[in-house]
Formats: structure tokens, sequence, C-alpha cells
């Protein structure tokens, strides 16, 4: 053990058990439901979107590894605004776990293709509030997944102008808050298949609007992934 450890030991965001973020106990009480079309939010087998809600510029799918309610709450506010950075990593091995044993529809494009033509992409912060908080907790968690799926991480999305902060607004409120605040960073992404990684989806107001700008550069498909919804 070394001296941070000792001073500030690891509990579980659930119990508080002392030795790791999540016990298995805990890990067992993350809720999870059936998955939503990420247009309409009805239930749909893989997280899909279902043929009569595809839009030309609209996301192609949505999944989320739990609801957001404790423990995997009080997981995403420690990172997002304690900024317990370590748990970004067990987040992810819990997610990739998930996906092992169930096998995702997402998951089964990226083995046929080889991961070829596949990017992961972070929802980018403005840069004001990325220097206050030091860090991107969606571009932090982008690269260990893309780390450890073997595929290509990319900042291929730029927040232009800073907005509101999306927490308390209504549905319309948040649309035209954020639209507008994204463009590309000029890498090309014509042709690709993109997983666009946020931690928390509430409307998808924000996700949206991402991949708006993603598939108006020529991002084939956008498939978004959170932790929570």
């Amino acid at each position: 053990m070394n001296l941070l450890d000792f001073l500030f030991p690891k509990r579980c965001v659930g119990c508080k058990i002392v030795g790791t973020y999540f016990c298995k106990d805990c890990i067992l009480e993350i809720a999870q439901t059936e998955l939503v079309c990420p247009f309409c939010e009805r239930a749909s087998i893989g997280g899909v979107v279902h043929p009569g809600c595809k839009r030309r510029f609209g996301l192609d799918g949505l999944w989320s590894l739990g609801i957001y309610q404790n423990p995997l709450r009080e997981a995403i506010k420690k990172l997002k605004y304690k900024w317990v950075k370590e748990l970004a990593l067990d987040l992810v091995n819990l997610t990739l776990d998930y996906w092992a044993r169930y096998q995702p529809y997402f998951f089964e494009l990226i083995k046929k293709d080889q991961g070829k033509n596949w990017l992961i992409v972070p929802v980018p912060l403005h840069f004001t509030r990325q220097n206050w908080r030091g860090f991107n907790q969606a571009a932090l968690l982008s690269k260990l997944f893309a780390a450890k799926m073997g595929l290509e991480y990319q900042e291929a999305l730029k927040r232009v102008r800073s907005t509101k902060p999306q927490v308390g607004q209504l549905s319309f409120d948040r649309r035209q808050n954020i639209k507008g605040a994204f463009a590309l960073t000029g890498q090309s992404i014509k042709g690709v298949n993109v997983l666009l990684v946020d931690d928390v989806w509430t409307t998808g107001s924000t996700l949206k609007e991402c991949c708006y700008v993603l598939k108006r550069g020529g991002a084939k498909q956008v498939r978004a992934i959170t932790l929570a919804r």
C-alpha cells in the first residue's frame, strides 16, 4: 500500500467498505433495464434505433451500462465532480465485462469488421471548463475503452462555445442550449463508424447534437455509449 492509499483509501461507492470502489455485492446493485431506441426512447433490442425512427443525421443506437441511480450515480458523481479519476478504470472494466457476457449488437459489428473503420470519440468539454476541472471524464473513459478494445481514439469533435450546464434544464431548453455548440476538429471521419462516449444520457440532447455534426462530416454510423441513463 502506498502513502496515498493509506491516507485516502478506496471505499466502495455503495456500501463504503474499504479496499475497492465497487464491491461484488454493490456491482449486483447496478440497476439495468431494457435498452431503448435513442430517438423515441422506447424498448429496442440491442438499443438499435427503430427503422421508423431512423434519421439521416441521427444516432444509430444507444447503449448504457445501467440506470442513473446508486451505486452507479455516486460513482459518476465522484468521477465527474470530485475528480476521483481512478474510478474510470473500474467503470470501463465493468462495462467491458458486461459486453463480454451479453455480446451487444454493436460489439458484434466491431468484431465482424475486426475493428477497422471504427473510432471511439468523446463528447468534448469547452476548454474553459476542462481547464477548471483538469480533465474531461468522457475523454478519460474513451481512451480506456480504446486501449482495451484495440480501437482508434480520436478527438474528432471540439466545443466551439461555452454553454450553460444541462443539469436542471427542460428538454427543449437543453436542445436550444447545446445547438451549434460543436464542430469537427478537422480530422477525417468520412466513412467511419463512431462509438460516441459520454457519462450520462438524460434527454440525449448533447449526444444527438454531436452525432449531427459527425454525420454531417461524413461518419457512416454513430452509436452512443454512456455509463448511465
